[in-house]
C-alpha cells in the first residue's frame, strides 16, 4: 500500500491538472495524425480521456467531443465490473463498443482503455474513442435510417482485451477487421487509437514519476472535488422552480413520425433534477438514446448554460441528477438500434435550453440545427477498382442569442467535430462537391437572428454509387425564443436529369448514376426576439452579405425599409 500524501497547495494541484491535460490533448492529436479515415485524421470525430483506478473520469481533451463524456465513464464501468483490478496486467488494453452491456453509445464509437501501473500498481486508466467510418452492419458506414435492431448496425463488442500484458490478440484482431467494408482502413484507424493509448501510458508514467502514487491519486480528488463544488454554486444561481419543455422528433426512419419527448427540471438550491419521464417508448428506428448518452447530454447542457470554463471530468458528471423510465426513447434498453442517437441528443439539449431560458433569458439561444445531419456515399472507386466510403455529419444553424446572430454553418452543442474540406474529398474519393453554401433565407428571423443551414451537392464520378443517411428538423423547423422566428427545416433530394426527387428523412439506402447528385442540406436555426426589435443597421448588413433575399428581408424587417 501506498502512503496518504499531504495536502497539494493550489499551484501544485493547477501544475499537475495542466500537466494531464497536456497528456490527453497530446493523445487526441497523435490519434487525429496517425489516423487514416477522414473522419478522424481530417473530422476529428474522436475523444481522449484519463480515468482513475475506480473509474472516475478525471481529464478530457479540450477538443475531444460532449457526447464522449458519458461513454468515457461507461466504458469504465463495464470494464471494472467484468474484470477485477488484481486480474489488469500492464501492457493490457481493453476494447469495447457495445451501448447496452459496454457503456457505449453507438457502435461505430469504439472505446479503448489502457491501464497505466506505476511501482507495480494501478494507478490509472489512459482512454480514447474513436468513430470508425464502418463496423459493419446492414448499410455501409453503419449509420442509415432503416435499422430495426441492433443486431443490424454492425458488430457489437463487448470489453474484450485486445492486448494481452503487450501483446495484440491477433484472432480477436482479424474478427474486428473482418466484419467492417474497409478493412485496411480500420487498421490503420485502429493503429492510431493503439498508438494513442501507449503514449499517453508513457507520459502519464513521467509525471507519476515526479509527483508519487499518493499525491497523484489525491490530485484526482481534488480535481473532481473542485469541479463538483464549482458546478454545484453554478447550478444555485438558477431561481428555484420548475420547468419544463415538450418537443418532437421528426421520425424514426421505419414511418413513425412526430415522437414526444418531455423534460421537467425542478431546481432546489444547487440541486437540479433532471426528469424525462413521459417520454415516448423506445422507438423502431434507430434514433433511441442510451442512458449514457443522455447523461452527456445534460452535463453538456449544465457546463454551456452555467460555467462554459468548467473542465469535463467526473465532478460534472456527478451533479447530473436524472430521472427516466428505461425502455423509453432517452434510456433504451437492448435490442433497441442507436446509430443515429446524436440527432435525440441534440433534440435533448435543446429542450433543456427551452425549458431554462424563461430563468436564464442572457443565455439561452433559439434551437439550432438540432440534428447530426449523416450522409454516406459507398461504391467501388474507378480509379483504383477498390471499395471506398465517404461518411461525414454536416453542420447546420446555430441559434440567436441575447447579443449577437447565431453562427452559420457549424457543428453544434453535443458534437465537436470539423468541417471535412472539399480538397480533402475530391483526393480521397472519387466524388465532386458541385456546391458547398451557406442557405440563403435559413436563419430565423429575430432580434437576432439564427444562423443559417449548409447545402453540400456531391455527384459521383464515373460511376454509380450508393447514397444513405440520416437527417432531423427535416419535418419540424427549429423554433426561435422570446419571439423569434424559426429556422428553415433541412432536406434530401437526388437531383435527376428529368428533375427533382426528394428523398425520405432518413434514406437507408439510394441508387446513385454518374449522372445524378446528391443535394443535402442541413437545418438552420432559431431566431431570438422579436423581429421588429432588430437594429435597421444590422438588416442593411444582411442585405449586403447576399445570405437572405430581398423578400425574406422585407417581409421580416419592414422597419427596416430595405429597398434592394
Amino acid at each position: 500500500m501506498t502512503d496518504a500524501a499531504p495536502p497539494i497547495d493550489p499551484i501544485t494541484l493547477e501544475v499537475m491538472a495542466s500537466a494531464m491535460r497536456s497528456v490527453v490533448d497530446e493523445t487526441f492529436i497523435a490519434l487525429m495524425k496517425s489516423a487514416y479515415s477522414t473522419n478522424i485524421k481530417e473530422r476529428h470525430d474522436h475523444s481522449t480521456a484519463i480515468c482513475d483506478r475506480d473509474g472516475r473520469l478525471i481529464v478530457q481533451a479540450d477538443m475531444s467531443l460532449p457526447i464522449h463524456l458519458g461513454s468515457m465513464t461507461g466504458l469504465m464501468k463495464a470494464v471494472l465490473a467484468k474484470v477485477k483490478p488484481e486480474e489488469i496486467e500492464e501492457g493490457d488494453i481493453f476494447v469495447a463498443n457495445d451501448p447496452h452491456v459496454a457503456g457505449g453509445t453507438h457502435l461505430p464509437d469504439i472505446n479503448f482503455a489502457a491501464p497505466v501501473f506505476v511501482e507495480g500498481e494501478l494507478l490509472c486508466f489512459v482512454c480514447n474513442i474513436a468513430h470508425h467510418a464502418d463496423i459493419g452492419g446492414m448499410a455501409p458506414g453503419s449509420m442509415a435510417g432503416g435499422m430495426s435492431e441492433i443486431y443490424q448496425e454492425g458488430l457489437r463488442i463487448p470489453v474484450v482485451r485486445l492486448f494481452r500484458k503487450g501483446v495484440l490478440q491477433t484472432d480477436l484482431f482479424d474478427l474486428f477487421l473482418l466484419n467492417a467494408r474497409i478493412p485496411d482502413e480500420r487498421r490503420g484507424d485502429h493503429y492510431a487509437q493503439i498508438a494513442a493509448a501507449q503514449l499517453g501510458v508513457r507520459r502519464v508514467k513521467e509525471i507519476a514519476a515526479r509527483y508519487g502514487i499518493p499525491t497523484m491519486r489525491a490530485a484526482f480528488d481534488d480535481l473532481v472535488a473542485r469541479t463538483y463544488r464549482r458546478m454545484r454554486s453554478a447550478i444555485a444561481e438558477i431561481p428555484d422552480g420548475v420547468y419544463g419543455f415538450e418537443d418532437v422528433m421528426d421520425d424514426d426512419g421505419l414511418g413513425t413520425q412526430n415522437i414526444p419527448i418531455r423534460l421537467r427540471i425542478e431546481v432546489t438550491g444547487d440541486r437540479a433534477v433532471f426528469d424525462w419521464r413521459g417520454s415516448s417508448p423506445q422507438v423502431k428506428g434507430n434514433i433511441n438514446v442510451p442512458i449514457n448518452a443522455t447523461q452527456s447530454a445534460v452535463a453538456y447542457s449544465l457546463k454551456a448554460l452555467l460555467d462554459p470554463e468548467i473542465p469535463n471530468n467526473q465532478g460534472v458528471i456527478d451533479c447530473c441528477e436524472l430521472v427516466t423510465e428505461p425502455g423509453t426513447i432517452v434510456d433504451c434498453v437492448a435490442p433497441a438500434p442507436v446509430a443515429a442517437r446524436a440527432h435525440t441528443s441534440q433534440r435533448l439539449i435543446d429542450m433543456i435550453i427551452g425549458a431554462l431560458a424563461p430563468a436564464l433569458p442572457d443565455r439561452a439561444v433559439g434551437a439550432s440545427n438540432g440534428a447530426n445531419t449523416t450522409a454516406v456515399f459507398s461504391g467501388v472507386d474507378p480509379r483504383s477498382g477498390k471499395p471506398y466510403l465517404y461518411l461525414e455529419t454536416l453542420a447546420g444553424g446555430f441559434g440567436g442569442r441575447d447579443d449577437r446572430d447565431g453562427k452559420d454553418g457549424v457543428q453544434v452543442h453535443i458534437t465537436n467535430t470539423s468541417n471535412l474540406p472539399i480538397e480533402a474529398i475530391e483526393t480521397e474519393y472519387p466524388l465532386r462537391v458541385v456546391a458547398y453554401e451557406i442557405i440563403q433565407d435559413s436563419g430565423g428571423a429575430g432580434t437576432y437572428r439564427g444562423g443559417g443551414g449548409l447545402r453540400r451537392v456531391i455527384q459521383p464520378l464515373d460511376h454509380a454509387c450508393t447514397f444513405n443517411g440520416a437527417g432531423e428538423r427535416f419535418l419540424n423547423a427549429p423554433w426561435g425564443v422570446f419571439g423569434g422566428d424559426a429556422g428553415r427545416p433541412g432536406r434530401f433530394a437526388l437531383r435527376k436529369p428529368g428533375g427533382e426527387e426528394q428523398l425520405p428523412v432518413k434514406p437507408s439506402s439510394v441508387d446513385i448514376g454518374p449522372d445524378e447528385v446528391v443535394v443535402i442540406e442541413t437545418p438552420g436555426s432559431g431566431g431570438y426576439g422579436p423581429a421588429d426589435r432588430r437594429d435597421p443597421a444590422l438588416v442593411a448588413e444582411d442585405a449586403r452579405s447576399g445570405k437572405f433575399s430581398t423578400e425574406f428581408l422585407k417581409h421580416h424587417y419592414p422597419h427596416a425599409g430595405v429597398t434592394r
